[in-house]
């Protein structure tokens, strides 16, 4: 993917402004991290709340985030209570994760997006390549969808999540597929997106 200083970039996402609601039945967040440095352990977390602001330009739209740490699986449960104890997730001190965009960019179905990652009570700046699937209309409803792949790293050491650094490897891959709704007709005339 190109960088966002040499590629092109529009003024407005491609998509009607309004508060876009989040499709929560078809949407994921996944991550991979790396075990004894041989092999890789995949997750992801089953209760992901987001919301899409899109204003009138890049700079009156946003994409905010919370992501429930307790509701982490990998596929085993003694592991997954080992992630969810004081040794790693401590989610009883850091109950969420959440993101905050400062900085949306890009063009056509290539973007990146640039926020705030805060787990517990740091925060750090974290970037996402996004790949925008397009839009299209549900038969059932009527309902209008946006799909959006997204990709990318943290460090957990930098999120004081320094468990085994020998076990456990120190970058988290972090895979996300959302979808939302768009905004009824009124309910987009009557948004402020900024």
């Amino acid at each position: 993917m190109t960088t966002t200083e040499s590629r092109s970039t529009t003024d407005a996402l491609p998509l009607p402004a309004g508060r876009w609601g989040f499709d929560p039945f078809h949407s994921a967040v996944g991550f991979t991290i790396r075990h004894l440095g041989i092999s890789k352990v995949r997750g992801r977390f089953n209760d992901l709340e987001a919301e899409l602001v899109v204003g009138e330009t890049l700079a009156t739209s946003s994409v905010s985030a919370t992501v429930d740490l307790a509701s982490v699986d990998t596929g085993n449960t003694d592991r997954d209570a080992h992630v969810r104890s004081p040794d790693l997730l401590d989610v009883a001190r850091r109950p969420t994760m959440t993101f905050r965009s400062t900085r949306i960019d890009g063009d056509g179905e290539d973007w990146t997006l640039e926020g705030d990652l805060t787990i517990g009570g740091v925060t750090r700046q974290v970037t996402f390549d996004v790949e925008f699937g397009g839009l299209v209309d549900v038969p059932m409803d009527g309902s209008r969808h946006a799909g959006f792949d997204a990709r990318g790293e943290i460090r957990r050491s930098e999120f004081g999540l320094d468990f085994a650094p020998g076990l456990l490897g120190d970058v988290i891959r972090i895979d996300l597929d959302v979808q939302f709704v768009a905004p009824k007709a009124e309910e987009a005339a009557g948004t402020d997106a900024s």
